[in-house]
């Protein structure tokens, strides 16, 4: 997006929650063992959104963010959600 355009930039992470099987996660947490890279005692993993919104409403861009975790991103019964936003 160019410099000049006034923009939000939206960070949303998506992890699952506690109690959920992070299947990769356990995998990256043996194979680190075999490595001998450790110990390492948990893994987690995440996915990680950036959406550049050409908004300047911090409110408006934070909305559509729940928006696109609502209907697309997350599922609350597995998912918990960190949204955050920037101006550039």
């Amino acid at each position: 997006m160019s410099a000049s355009v006034p923009h939000i930039t939206v960070e949303i992470r998506v992890e699952l929650k506690a109690g959920i099987l992070d299947a990769e996660a356990e995998s990256v947490q043996k194979s680190l063992g075999l490595l001998g890279i450790g110990p390492v005692t948990a893994v987690r993993t995440a996915k990680v959104y950036v959406l550049e919104l050409a908004d300047e409403d911090r409110e408006h861009a934070e909305a559509l963010a729940r928006e696109a975790v609502d209907r697309l991103l997350a599922n609350p019964v597995i998912h918990r959600v960190h949204v955050s936003l920037r101006t550039a």
